[in-house]
């Protein structure tokens, strides 16, 4: 296994970050890291990447262990945190240089610089100060020093926070790419990212893991509901619209847009339209659509 993790758990004082986390994930795979604000997910990533020292259980990065081998574990992985660190006065090619040397590649440094800079898509940017970059190019730069000396594992924060559209497609595309015969670890809250790059995904919240499968399974295993997708003409009450045969929940999700969760096999379109007249309002749209892991996440997150 790439990575492997067995009863990891940390405190700051009285708080537990992380709570008893168990997981493997094999060489080869994309993997989600998920959960809400405050759920752990960096705190496990500074545990894995060896900046902070759990308080209890370990773990295993190709082999090697975060407690007894920190020098050899921090050589098998890349690491980009959430907070992008950068030194903003030195040049990007001058940086990478910098970088490979504190990873000890001295005889080829120069055509390491070159490949990650061509990788990562780094060519016109590369004679210029960090700090004049972009947002999207300094991920860039953060993205190649993380994988400046062809790591095993690359162990992601929220590598797109920030980004424009056109930037998050850019960055996906690199660590699809390099995810190809790699592992990769990635915290995210763009759920569409997670459905477009991730073989597999692991949640926790408050602490504790809490699903741990492929992101088609998890959908499946809580696909138990149908979600109708209905627009009014006039504004509609919560309350009235939860009283309606068949709804098990309701969630605004635009102006006079909601989205009704019903039991699966019952068809909610006759009682809506008889909501409708009855309220003399009118459905201009209503579709259904299954379950998608943004649901899957907020059921298993939400208020608990």
């Amino acid at each position: 296994m790439s990575i492997e993790v067995k009863g990891l758990s940390k405190k700051y004082g009285s708080q537990e970050a992380v709570k008893d986390i168990t997981f493997s994930i094999p060489s080869g795979q994309i993997v989600g890291f998920l959960g809400p604000n405050g759920a752990g997910k960096s705190t496990t990533m500074k545990m894995l990447t060896c900046f902070i020292k759990p308080n209890s259980g370990t773990a295993e990065i190709s082999g090697y262990n975060i407690l007894k081998e920190p020098i050899k574990v921090k050589s098998q992985i890349g690491y980009l945190p959430e907070h992008n660190p950068l030194y903003l006065d030195m040049y990007v090619k001058e940086y990478l240089h910098f970088v490979a040397g504190i990873y000890g590649i001295k005889k080829n440094s120069t055509s390491a610089v070159s490949k990650i800079i061509s990788e990562t898509g780094l060519g016109p940017e590369q004679h210029k100060k960090i700090g004049a970059l972009s947002k999207g190019y300094r991920q860039r730069v953060g993205l190649a020093q993380a994988m400046i000396h062809d790591p095993k594992v690359l162990i992601l924060d929220e590598p797109t926070s920030g980004l424009d559209p056109n930037q998050i497609n850019e960055i996906r595309n690199l660590i699809t790419e390099f995810g190809k015969d790699r592992t990769v670890m990635l915290s995210t809250h763009i759920m569409q990212e997670v459905e477009a790059m991730c073989d597999r995904v692991i949640i926790i919240n408050k602490g504790s893991l809490v699903a741990d499968n492929s992101t088609s399974e998890l959908q499946k295993q809580f696909n138990s509901n149908l979600i109708l997708k209905v627009e009014f003409k006039n504004p509609v009450g919560q309350n009235e619209l939860q009283k309606v045969a068949g709804v098990l929940s309701v969630e605004e999700c635009g102006k006079n847009k909601w989205k009704i969760s019903a039991a699966k096999g019952t068809d909610l379109r006759e009682e809506v339209f008889k909501f409708a007249v009855d309220n003399n309002n009118v459905v201009l749209s209503q579709s259904e659509e299954e379950q998608r892991l943004e649901d899957v996440f907020k059921y298993l997150t939400k208020g608990k």
